[in-house]
């Protein structure tokens, strides 16, 4: 059981390349699942780079809509034809980022929507928790329970930025491994709290060996950083890896929260997770 991070924000190897976006690929017994597609100028070359065939992965997982997420996806299925995509009915909503001077669209590409959309068959709609391969699963839509988390950003449905998008399609990946579970975040616009409960309940596991990716806490208030740490200290993770969105700020505070647990998450980084 491994993980390898083929795309991140930012790379240690020599001859990997780094942009604003996140991609994993998950190895449980036989499945291989890839877990996001970042913005999509770097996937091929890293996984070209990783000797990671495209056309052994049999399942893509979207944590949500976000094109640092899914922007890799047309490229990848050229040359996946095979594999099934997974994802939120709500991924395909239209996206918006409010900026100084108006709103960027940051919702999936067209290219990629079309793609999308001609799988047909192969399209797996994940609204619920879905076991997705043999002990790999995604949690689907992530109950909001927390008082101190949100979306982590202006995001709307609407060019206008009237509508803001409350990011129901957000889900986590999780597999239990020897080690104890596992759990992958895209961005957790659901909050990392509010993902570790409801990940809790659906496996009835109080702890966790490990929580990495995205956490999106690029603008968290002390106290919602205060909050997340208490979290994951009740969760008793060995690693921790932030990446992507999570913030430099963030990043800083977890590494000297948990010194011994804290594992830079960067392109190319390899995650072991047998007995």
């Amino acid at each position: 059981m491994k993980i390898t991070n083929l795309v991140n924000n930012t790379v240690r190897a020599r001859g990997l390349l780094a942009e604003h976006g996140l991609s994993f690929l998950v190895e449980v017994g036989d499945a291989r699942v890839l877990f996001d597609t970042g913005q999509g100028k770097v996937l091929m070359h890293n996984m070209r780079e990783l000797h990671v065939r495209p056309d052994t992965v049999e399942r893509v997982v979207l944590s949500h809509g976000h094109d640092d997420h899914g922007g890799g996806l047309e490229a990848f299925l050229r040359e996946a034809p095979h594999a099934k995509v997974c994802l939120h009915p709500s991924s395909l909503d239209r996206k918006f980022k409010r900026r100084v001077k108006g709103a960027s669209q940051i919702g999936m590409p067209p290219t990629g929507e079309r793609a999308l959309r001609a799988r047909g068959e192969r399209l797996v709609w994940t609204a619920g928790p879905t076991e997705i391969a043999p002990g790999v699963y995604v949690t689907g839509e992530i109950p909001r329970r927390t008082s101190f988390e949100d979306t982590g950003g202006g995001f709307y449905l609407d060019e206008a930025c009237t509508k803001p998008d409350p990011l129901r399609d957000d889900q986590a990946l999780y597999f239990e491994s020897p080690k104890g579970l596992v759990l992958v975040l895209g961005c957790a616009h659901s909050g990392v709290v509010n993902t570790m409960d409801y990940v809790s309940q659906l496996t009835k596991r109080d702890t966790f060996h490990a929580v990495l990716g995205g956490m999106h806490l690029l603008r968290a208030s002390g106290e919602r950083l205060e909050k997340t740490a208490e979290a994951l200290e009740r969760r008793q993770p060995a690693l921790i890896s932030p990446a992507h969105c999570t913030g430099s700020k963030a990043e800083a505070f977890l590494r000297h929260r948990f010194e011994s647990q804290f594992v830079e998450c960067v392109a190319g980084a390899v995650y072991s997770f047998d007995a």
